[in-house]
């Protein structure tokens, strides 16, 4: 059942292709003729209260037509001409009670019949119109939003009737697509149910070190209708500075409808990941410095008095001259730095 708080927002504002609920039954407005207001009649609904009501509540059986009366007044000096229709109820993204501007009815908006759909209410005067709800014998059970919108002069403004079809009932949720971005928590709440749900909220996060994060189950202030989803962020200002931390959200409401669903996010400053970066390339230089010149002193220094040989040299010395090829061998006696010590001594050998 809605809550007096939230339902006590009867009228209804266009704003984005929605009409949103304020907080006030009436609207306000500097000019009595634009403060004209709509209404449920005093006395009437198959649950009748004393004195005014925030919004209708009716409930019967399928196949049952429920009867009420809804009444628009005119503070004015002036004839006022207002035009009623049913539509749907439904919740905006945010959570707070809506119906679409543009969107045709397909639920308890089209049980709704008003007696007349055009009124005009004399100056200083109240008018009443009353209405049926024909359920249809194969509604399902469960609760059926609907609302009577009441425009003029391009002023929109609107009551709610909160339906309820007899029989079974199931308090049902889940909670997707958890997210964490900076200082909030995103996430979204899914009515799987056939009930309207006031949920409650409650959130824990661990860190490496343990728990970051805790704070008790609490209304979210939000009537979720049957099949509505809704988008909401949770505040979280003081985040760690360093850690890694798993969040859970636990979503709970009437009937035993509970569900939870957890996100994970690293923390770490950006200074401390620069300098971290910077320290790394550092040290990545320093160790490509020392295997560079490593390499380069494993030649070796060259002995006192003693030519350091240049690469070719080196490549002709290490050879056997057996392997070489007769041109190798007359170019390597052109000059004395390409003679082997080999060849060196073969020749002594033949001069004796």
């Amino acid at each position: 059942m809605l809550s007096a708080t939230r339902a006590g927002a009867a009228c209804l504002l266009l704003a984005a292709g929605l009409f949103t609920l304020p907080a006030h039954t009436a609207l306000a407005a500097e000019d009595d003729a634009d403060n004209w207001s709509v209404a449920p009649s005093s006395g009437g609904g198959t649950r009748p209260a004393d004195g005014d009501r925030p919004y209708f509540y009716l409930e019967g059986a399928p196949g049952v037509v429920l009867q009420d009366t809804v009444a628009v007044t005119n503070p004015g000096d002036k004839p006022l001409t207002v035009e009623l229709r049913g539509t749907d109820a439904d919740n905006a993204p945010d959570g707070s009670a809506a119906v679409r501007a543009k969107q045709k009815s397909a639920d308890s908006g089209t049980w709704l019949r008003l007696k007349k759909d055009r009124i005009t209410v004399p100056p200083r005067t109240r008018a009443e119109v009353p209405f049926t709800v024909a359920v249809p014998g194969g509604a399902q059970p469960g609760d059926h939003p609907a609302a009577i919108i009441a425009s003029s002069g391009g002023r929109n403004a609107g009551v709610w009737v909160h339906l309820t079809v007899s029989g079974p009932t199931l308090s049902a949720l889940t909670v997707e697509k958890v997210r964490i971005d900076g200082g909030r928590i995103s996430y979204d709440v899914v009515n799987r149910g056939n009930t309207t749900l006031t949920p409650k909220l409650a959130v824990r996060g661990e860190g490496l070190f343990g728990e970051v994060l805790r704070r008790a189950p609490r209304s979210l202030q939000v009537e979720l209708l049957p099949g509505r989803k809704i988008s909401l962020t949770e505040p979280w200002p003081d985040p760690p500075t360093l850690d890694s931390v798993d969040v859970t959200l636990t979503v709970t409401a009437g009937g035993g409808a509970r569900d939870e669903a957890d996100a994970s996010a690293s923390f770490a400053p950006w200074g401390l990941v620069g300098g971290v970066g910077g320290g790394l390339a550092v040290v990545g230089a320093a160790v490509w410095f020392v295997r560079r010149r490593g390499r380069g002193s494993g030649r070796g220094e060259p002995e006192a008095g003693q030519e350091a040989p240049d690469e070719r040299q080196l490549v002709m010395v290490s050879a056997p001259a057996e392997a070489m090829p007769a041109e190798a061998m007359s170019a390597r006696t052109v000059s004395p730095r390409t003679v082997s010590p080999r060849s060196v001594s073969a020749r002594t050998g033949e001069d004796q």
